[in-house]
């Protein structure tokens, strides 16, 4: 049966570990980020009576926690502060921080964030004040549906996401000599970022099979003309892991 030789798009601070970890399950995985993380200079901050206002805290992904981190009050200034994630990934870059945040273990989005009960019960508060900490131009959709259960709902935005500057040719040149037979993407811009910088090896990257972490991205892939998208319904490494498993290339 033919390996598993998988572009990695990732940013490269989560593709470095994935690659690693997919060769210890026998799987090829060829690093080329279609997004850059910038942190925003200065990191904006909140003051502490900012955070001693709110109710509870969204933290949307890795990127997020890591530089949130850096600009936190001490505990003692976050009392009551209840704080959530998208995904596990997320959850644990917060909870070796020392914070107990609540996350889904069925889905790696907002839609299954929102169904999670401790959120439930902060949204059953009157008027409740919530943080979502993301980078620049993030999907405003978990925000309108706070917004429509009562809360008041802002955001810390703390990085912009970026094109990488890559040769025209610099995709076709990865696909054809380390003979890639299947791609990963993370978000839906990262798709996009790909589709953009792709150029004339877009036919060729969607004619393969493309590892997507949700319905949503399967729908803009199908839409951009991906042939084969496959829903690996998380964004973690063991969710991709699992739907390498039972497709072939």
């Amino acid at each position: 049966m033919m390996a598993w030789r998988l572009l990695l798009t990732r940013p490269a601070a989560e593709g470095r570990p994935l690659a690693e970890a997919l060769a210890e399950q026998g799987y090829y995985g060829a690093l080329m980020p279609m997004l850059e993380i910038r942190p925003l200079t200065p990191l904006p901050v909140l003051r502490v009576q900012a955070w001693q206002a709110l109710d509870a805290v969204i933290v949307v992904s890795k990127p997020a926690a890591r530089l949130c981190l850096q600009g936190l009050p001490p505990r003692e200034q976050r009392v009551g502060l209840q704080w959530f994630a998208v995904g596990p990934a997320t959850a644990a870059v917060l909870r070796e921080a020392g914070l107990d945040a609540h996350y889904s273990a069925q889905g790696d989005d907002s839609e299954a964030l929102l169904r999670l009960p401790a959120l439930a019960a902060v949204l059953a508060r009157p008027c409740p004040r919530i943080l979502i900490i993301r980078g620049e131009g993030g999907r405003d959709w978990l925000a309108d549906q706070l917004g429509e259960r009562g809360a008041q709902v802002g955001y810390l935005e703390l990085y912009r996401r970026g094109v990488p500057d890559y040769a025209a040719n610099a995709v076709a040149q990865r696909l054809q000599a380390e003979r890639l037979n299947g791609v990963v993407v993370s978000s839906g811009q990262g798709l996009e970022h790909l589709h953009r910088l792709a150029g004339s090896a877009w036919p060729a990257l969607a004619a393969m099979p493309l590892f997507v972490p949700s319905a949503r991205v399967a729908g803009l892939a199908h839409g951009l003309g991906c042939h084969r998208p496959i829903n690996c319904e998380g964004a973690s490494t063991a969710a991709l892991v699992a739907a390498l498993a039972v497709h072939s290339p």
